[in-house]
């Protein structure tokens, strides 16, 4: 090459083609701006590469000794960040991961505060604070073993498979695959090169986490507002009103109900940029980048504003412990009855009789004398008294999954046990 061409920047692919590309289109067609995310795993594919190459004959040991020697000293800037873009650097190959955890720590401290569970956004029965926040952790785990399953599948090297019909030369790809941490080689080049439902997948698992946080964020938005003063956010994850001072907003969590909707956009996106695609390689595809990145960048944020509010917001016990009205004690009515012999189905009914009881009289399930009870039926006795307690209530449910206390601790058990084990590389 000469010091012309080298300086401004020949391309690889230029040979057959006469004058400059427009600088917009230039910009429009690179990549780098995305593509150096993973500046740390494409010299890693590149040395192995090299190596495999000289594992072949097509390179000497000293030419392979260069090139890997090359390549350290470019992953020495990069680690420095000194390393210097040129307006005509184009590809970087590879991808990233993300965990997460507080829910867990949370409901282990705070076991003991009592609080509405709601359907409809109507009061129905009583549960643990901790039980809420477990059912929000539980869709993350599930989220983590998915990504695992995930990883598994897409877990192969395409390196390798040329520009579509393979490599003629006597490359080990078997070993080149395991070198760079992969299960195995791709079986086929033509799927290789046109290939991207890792990105598909990948886009589809951030946005199901996304959305699992979201409707996380959409209860502690309402938790959080004077209505409810079950939750009073950090300053640090709060905004006020330019307006009324008196407001404290839940940005936080409003940010990440509405970043959900940006992520599955992305998904969708891309999925109709691959919808008619014709076989192998097509420029189209550069697109995979800027939406994963996106997407990654996206979920990263989302997952550490989430832990951060939900690790630093304070419950208001009390006004948990108000929400709690008898009337959600109906079902324990329901479950007295059957336990004392009747079917669920006129137990329900009975317990319907007993509610409009409270409202004829105009007062409370525990103020109702036990001769009105008798008059819904018989099977009311002295011992009913213990149904009125909400504490009573809650400890009702202890088989596995429920909100009783025992189940609360092999629930937070389960999960901790799960997390501290947790690796993408378990089969």
């Amino acid at each position: 090459m000469s010091a012309e061409g080298a300086s401004e920047g020949v391309k690889l692919w230029g040979g057959r083609f006469e004058g400059a590309t427009d600088p917009v289109m230039e910009k429009f067609n690179a990549s780098i701006s995305y593509d150096k995310a993973m500046w740390k795993q494409d010299i890693q594919g590149s040395v192995a590469y090299a190596r495999a190459l000289q594992k072949a004959g097509l390179l000497t040991a000293e030419e392979c000794g260069s090139i890997t020697g090359g390549l350290q000293a470019v992953k020495e800037e990069w680690a420095a960040n000194t390393f210097n873009i040129q307006p005509g650097d184009e590809d970087i190959h590879t991808a990233n991961e993300r965990r997460l955890k507080v829910l867990v720590d949370r409901a282990e401290k705070e076991k003991t505060i009592l609080m509405p569970g709601y359907t409809h956004l109507q009061r129905a029965q009583p549960i643990r604070w901790s039980h809420w926040l477990l059912s929000h952790a539980w869709p993350l785990v599930i989220d983590l073993e998915r990504l695992r399953s995930l990883y598994h599948r897409i877990n192969t090297c395409p390196l390798g498979s040329g520009a579509l019909a393979g490599n003629p030369f006597p490359v080990d790809r078997a070993t080149l695959a395991r070198e760079l941490g992969f299960r195995e080689a791709t079986k086929n080049s033509l799927f290789a090169v046109s290939d991207r439902d890792f990105v598909v997948e990948y886009m589809f698992w951030a946005s199901l986490v996304s959305v699992h946080l979201s409707r996380m964020a959409e209860d502690m938005t309402l938790y959080s507002s004077r209505e409810f003063n079950f939750v009073l956010l950090s300053d640090a994850y709060a905004t006020g009103s330019s307006l009324m001072p008196q407001k404290k907003n839940p940005d936080s969590f409003e940010l990440i109900r509405g970043k959900a909707g940006t992520l599955s956009g992305n998904l969708c996106g891309f999925l109709m940029v691959m919808k008619g695609l014709p076989s192998t390689y097509n420029k189209d595809l550069q697109e995979d980048k800027v939406k994963m990145f996106e997407t990654a960048c996206t979920l990263q944020g989302i997952l550490q504003v989430a832990a951060g509010a939900m690790a630093t917001l304070k419950v208001n016990e009390a006004a948990c412990r108000r929400a709690l009205t008898e009337e959600m004690l109906a079902t324990d009515v329901a479950y007295y009855l059957v336990k004392k012999g009747m079917p669920f189905r006129m137990a329900h009914g009975k317990a319907g009789e007993v509610v409009k009881l409270t409202e004829d009289l105009k007062c409370s399930f525990s103020q109702l004398p036990l001769d009105k009870l008798a008059t819904v039926s018989e099977l009311f006795t002295e011992d009913v008294s213990a149904v009125w307690n909400f504490e009573h209530s809650v400890e009702q449910y202890e088989a596995a999954g429920g909100t009783g206390l025992s189940s609360v601790n092999s629930q937070i058990a389960d999960a901790r046990a799960f997390l501290s084990s947790f690796s993408l590389t378990q089969q």
